[in-house]
């Protein structure tokens, strides 16, 4: 995966994402098999941003009901950024 956006697929702009921004923080949804390093690289090549640290978790898929049998959403991966003091990501 050498291209950036292909790691970072976007920023997710959720209520909980919102209150961590005073503490320079910043969620994103990335691809389930980037690692630390690699969303890091991503996230300073496509933002201009220096990173001070990357926290991953994995959300599991929720069970969905499709017509009359079961299913299931897809699991998937998102990245808590913390951004070095005085950098800012400008969300236009």
């Amino acid at each position: 995966m050498e291209n950036p956006h292909d790691i970072v697929k976007g920023l997710l702009r959720t209520e909980k994402g919102a209150n961590i921004m005073p503490l320079n923080k910043y969620l994103f949804w990335v691809d389930k098999r980037a690692n630390k390093v690699e969303i890091r690289k991503a996230v300073e090549g496509i933002y201009k941003v220096k990173v001070n640290g990357v926290n991953t978790l994995t959300v599991k898929g929720k069970p969905k009901r499709v017509r009359y049998a079961m299913g299931k959403t897809s699991d998937w991966k998102k990245a808590i950024v913390t951004l070095k003091e005085g950098g800012k990501i400008d969300l236009v």
